[in-house]
């Protein structure tokens, strides 16, 4: 089994144990990680995560809308949003882009209340987070409110300069994509590269996000080389899901339950499933993170034990 003794540093928390063989292989993580997601409380956690990201989406669509138009003064990045937006979310793309873009045209009250929703929303996403990624890695301590308040804050920000960027990027490349066909866009060719730069820049966008939540949210330090990896198998596996959710959406028949309320229902689910999917992630990282460390201390032991017979 494996151990890994605290350091003597202060600033370090030790690493949570894998509670599995420092040999361990492929098969016995899965069904450690499934056995993980499998608790009731990662469940609380992912419900809690999704009903504020749903309350602080469209709050953060509307803001970046403003941002593009009345900042940027730039109609492309708002295609580009856009179309971003079909692409990322599963249902109903097209209701929402359409709604999202009439409010924003609604200068003044709606982007007060945006900015309001959105930072007591952000504080709803990260807060559980931040308490699920802290067991996940064996951090006892949780931030106080008002650190979980700066972080979230942070974050928030963070999402959205990348957003930004990535959108910004996706509408340069589009650009100049169409310097390259003499603007005539109209052809398979562009529709092709244009959806594949759009692809690219989304699954950055996505792996992005996902490193910054599993990098800065728990309450220690990680080394970037524990949790990248992770977070771009992340982004793939949620790229993956979100193909499948889409092909079985109909199945599913939602508007027959729901009625209008489809819209929310499909959403909500979506961002369940996301939850569980981003703390798979962390767990999955914790537990080969903290296996490298036990193969790597074993080693050492045989190292010093060889020394000693010679």
């Amino acid at each position: 089994m494996i151990t890994i003794k605290p350091s003597a540093t202060p600033d370090t928390i030790p690493d949570p144990p894998a509670r599995l063989p420092a040999n361990a292989g492929l098969w016995p993580q899965v069904v450690g990680l499934v056995r993980y997601l499998c608790q009731s409380e990662v469940h609380m956690y992912a419900f809690s995560v999704a009903a504020n990201a749903i309350l602080s989406l469209f709050p953060f669509i509307v803001m970046t809308m403003t941002i593009e138009r009345y900042v940027f003064h730039s109609p492309a990045m708002e295609n580009v949003l856009g179309d971003m937006l079909r692409y990322f979310l599963p249902a109903h793309q097209d209701f929402v882009v359409k709604n999202m873009g009439l409010l924003a045209h609604a200068r003044g009250k709606v982007q007060i209340i945006s900015v309001i929703t959105l930072l007591i929303s952000t504080s709803g996403v990260f807060l559980p987070l931040e308490v699920a990624l802290n067991r996940v890695w064996g951090v006892t301590k949780n931030r106080s409110y008002l650190m979980n308040a700066v972080v979230s804050l942070g974050l928030a920000f963070s999402v959205g300069l990348l957003a930004l960027l990535s959108i910004a990027f996706t509408a340069a490349q589009t650009r100049l994509l169409t310097l390259v066909f003499f603007g005539k866009t109209q052809n398979f060719v562009f529709g092709f590269l244009a959806h594949a730069i759009l692809q690219l820049s989304a699954a950055l966008f996505s792996v992005g996000i996902f490193f910054l939540i599993y990098w800065i949210l728990p309450n220690r330090r990680l080394p970037v080389a524990a949790v990248l990896p992770t977070a771009v198998v992340t982004g793939l596996l949620w790229e993956l899901a979100k193909r499948i959710y889409i092909f079985v959406l109909p199945w599913l028949d939602l508007e027959s339950a729901y009625g209008p309320f489809s819209v929310s229902v499909s959403l909500m689910i979506w961002a369940f499933l996301t939850g569980l999917i981003m703390l798979a992630g962390a767990q999955m990282s914790a537990t080969r993170h903290t296996l490298r460390l036990a193969r790597e201390a074993d080693l050492e032991e045989q190292r010093e034990e060889q020394l000693k017979g010679e």
